[in-house]
């Protein structure tokens, strides 16, 4: 263990950051999951109603608050520490008002989620930056970014969209951005005896 720390502190800001990434690869490939799942509901239950939407957002937003959580405590993410647990912290609190308070959540969910989707995105990228000379293939966390950040802009300039059509967005964001994180973090799994 002190090795670790030692060797880790020993490497660069890149390769200090790789290490993390690499230690801790389930997580975004837990959060990766989470989110297929979540658009496969969506898509499931074309009917589902508004109400039930901010319910199963709520339970998403819950998970993916505690993993961001989970990734600021043990470090080597792309994102500052702190910004992780604001993020993690948000999360979950946007979780428990969906379920406290689902009428409300629901006239803001649209502007929330494209907020959300903005700077998780705009996260990414510099994340994704700060890899590039570290690993191959960092594209695949920009384009996450990028899908995220155009996401986000579509949901603020089209907010009349039809309840249908946005489950539909919804739905299909989650299922991208999902296959996309797994993807990630299985070729930073590949780094992760190099972690060690």
């Amino acid at each position: 263990m002190t090795n670790n720390v030692a060797n880790a502190r020993g490497l660069g800001a890149g390769a200090q950051l790789l290490h993390g990434l690499a230690k801790h690869w389930w997580m975004l490939a837990l959060r990766g999951v989470a989110a297929i799942v979540f658009g496969v509901l969506a898509f499931a239950w074309p009917g589902i109603t508004i109400l039930s939407l901010v319910m199963l957002y709520g339970a998403y937003a819950l998970v993916d608050g505690v993993f961001s959580i989970f990734a600021a405590v043990g470090g080597g993410t792309p994102a500052p520490r702190w910004w992780l647990a604001v993020v993690g912290i948000l999360g979950i609190l946007a979780g428990l008002i969906a379920f406290a308070n689902p009428v409300l959540v629901g006239l803001y969910l649209l502007w929330f989620i494209g907020a959300w989707a903005i700077v998780s995105g705009v996260m990414e990228i510099i994340g994704a930056i700060r890899l590039r000379k570290e690993i191959d293939n960092e594209w695949m966390l920009i384009l996450h970014g990028v899908i995220s950040v155009l996401f986000g802009i579509m949901l603020f300039a089209w907010p009349v969209t039809s309840a249908m059509a946005l489950i539909w967005v919804i739905g299909a964001y989650a299922i991208a951005a999902g296959v996309i994180m797994i993807a990630l973090a299985f070729k930073l799994r590949g780094h992760a005896g190099h972690a060690n």
